[in-house]
């Protein structure tokens, strides 16, 4: 992507620079050679951009092939009458806005193809082939043939006929408006040839429509509501437009592309008026409104467009970054509440307003509108935050659901002490119908995990607290820097000095050994001692053990774990 400075004036004269995300093309990439005519444009969709105008030329920022065009939220076009070939294309696309000036990204250009084939065919689009009752004024159109360059036509009253029209060349371009009405209750013969200087297409096909008796057509109208352009319009507008005499009704398409109507596609109206519900915000919307009687439709009626206000967003702000309207909300998953104890919740982040909902199997019940709330409940809870746009009328609202558990005290089963190079490892395990954090003093920091991989070698204690509060239990470490008592080393070398290894009791120890288990480095379990026993020996089944490191376990009468590494040396 490339980044975009533009330079507003702004009041007193002076300058403010916003910073602006320009989309880069994706089809054809930029320098593309040898591109097809035929090629459809793309660049990359950029977040919170209303829309986008392009103009495709073949000078630098010139619009000789389309000149600036409202795609709407489409990050793609297709020239209708194709590309010239051979040719230095240009494309500019502008960012469109209705908060703050449009931005004009930087010309990217690529390169078109040499032609070296006639074109395809092509077939009408109005009247289409066999059509009935076609008014004498109807215009006739065709679609784009591929690789075409210009087009001739002929249209006559017999088959292979050219009465009002012989093998005319139009250009290259895809109507053809005849100088007066057509014959009325007659049958048209139209033939339709693409060439380029490759030669003309072969074998297209003549197509018919027959014309309906004298009648008028109505003609167009004009939007009144919301007017052409127009910017900041309601989701939900009244859209209005002229009455036209002798219409009977009027075809309406919508849609958020120039060429897609996937909002309406042609409903008809007996009257001059309809709501429009649920657009989405910081859209450009395209409307085009076609009156119509027993004569048909009315011809070449315009296409409108208007945008739509900002919403929640995201959106290009002011500055130039993008804006959210709605909260960002941070609230835990899972929530504990003492056996009959009410526990108020509250949310550290400020909304313009809030709603609290006990979520039930059929409906959810609203239970608070206020940024507090107090529970005694257990169950699935939904918290809802929201904001209000700039029009001031429209919600944009954060949603999170959560659990209310019920909580006990924590209990501490086990807690594992084990030295290493960093200090201690202290791991701790609870039991509780609750969730819980732990900490190494009782004024925290509080964690959420067990484990504590490098405390301080003169940590006394842990604490666990209920998340719910229902308490601090805390746990003294007894056997911190007692790792003194377990020898580093020992030399069963029958000397008499250090020939068994064995916890060696201190007059300072305030606990009681239970059981000493000895592993080697891979874990497996090798020897279990009594506190009052001798020690061991450095043999397993008669047979010594070579020199290495091996590891120890002990575990205290109060379920304490002390655990560490010595060294047999031979």
């Amino acid at each position: 992507m490339r980044q975009f400075c533009l330079l507003l004036i702004l009041s007193f004269s002076f300058l403010e620079c916003i910073a602006q995300t320009c989309p880069i093309l994706t089809s054809p990439i930029e320098n593309a050679t040898n591109v097809s005519v035929d090629a459809s444009i793309r660049w990359e969709s950029i977040e919170g951009v209303t829309g986008y105008l392009v103009s495709v030329g073949t000078s630098s920022g010139g619009g000789e092939i389309v000149d600036n065009q409202q795609v709407g939220s489409s990050n793609s076009i297709k020239p209708s009458t194709g590309l010239p070939e051979n040719t230095r294309i240009y494309v500019t696309i502008t960012l469109f806005f209705f908060n703050q000036p449009n931005i004009p990204c930087e010309t990217q250009s690529f390169t078109t193809e040499n032609v070296t084939i006639v074109p395809e065919c092509t077939s009408m689009i109005s009247p289409l082939n066999g059509a009935n009752n076609v008014n004498v004024a109807a215009n006739i159109r065709w679609q784009y043939a591929n690789k075409a360059k210009s087009y001739r036509i002929t249209v006559g009253l017999s088959p292979g006929g050219s009465e009002i029209l012989n093998n005319f060349d139009v250009g290259n371009v895809l109507s053809y408006n005849p100088p007066s009405d057509l014959p009325a209750d007659t049958k048209i013969y139209v033939r339709i040839t693409p060439y380029n200087e490759n030669g003309n297409a072969s074998g297209c096909p003549e197509e018919s429509f027959t014309i309906g008796p004298v009648a008028q057509l109505p003609g167009c109208t004009t939007l009144i509501s919301p007017l052409d352009g127009a910017i900041n319009v309601p989701l939900s507008p009244f859209v209005e437009w002229e009455a036209v005499p002798g219409a009977t009704g009027y075809n309406v398409s919508i849609g958020k592309t120039p060429d897609e109507n996937d909002i309406l596609d042609g409903g008809n109206f007996s009257r001059n008026s309809t709501f429009v519900f649920n657009f989405e915000s910081n859209n450009v919307y395209f409307i085009r409104i076609i009156p119509f009687n027993a004569a048909g439709l009315a011809i070449d009626c315009p296409q409108y467009s208007f945008s739509t206000v900002l919403g929640c967003g995201p959106f290009y702000g002011d500055d130039g970054e993008l804006v959210t309207i709605n909260p960002v909300l941070e609230f835990p998953e899972f929530v504990g509440i003492c056996s009959e104890q009410p526990q108020t919740l509250s949310t550290d982040f400020v909304a313009a307003g809030y709603r609290w909902y006990k979520v039930g199997q059929f409906e959810d019940e609203l239970i608070s509108e206020e940024r507090e709330i107090t529970i005694d409940q257990v169950g699935t809870y939904l918290l809802e935050a929201y904001n209000y746009t700039y029009s001031g009328d429209i919600e944009c609202p954060t949603l999170k659901q959560f659990e209310v558990l019920e909580s006990d005290p924590p209990t501490i089963d086990e807690v594992e002490v084990l030295e290493n190079e960093l200090g201690l490892k202290i791991t701790v395990t609870v039991k509780g119908n609750g969730q819980y954090e732990y900490a190494l003093d009782p004024a925290g920091p509080f964690q959420s995990e067990n484990v504590f991989l490098s405390a301080d070698i003169d940590t006394e204690a842990v604490y666990v607290r209920d998340v719910g509060g229902c308490g601090v239990v805390e746990y003294r470490i007894q056997f911190t820097n007692n790792n003194q008592g377990f020898p580093k080393f020992f030399t069963p070398n029958g000397d008499g000095y250090n020939d068994t290894w064995q916890y060696r009791t201190k007059g300072s120890d305030d606990f009681a050994l239970l059981v000493i288990y000895i592993f080697d480095r891979y874990g497996k379990l090798l020897k279990s001692l009594s506190p009052n026993s001798r020690g061991w020996d450095g043999e397993i089944s008669g047979q010594p053990l070579p020199t290495s490191d091996y590891w120890y376990k002990a575990i205290t009468t109060d379920r304490q774990i002390f655990s560490g590494h010595f060294a047999l040396k031979r």
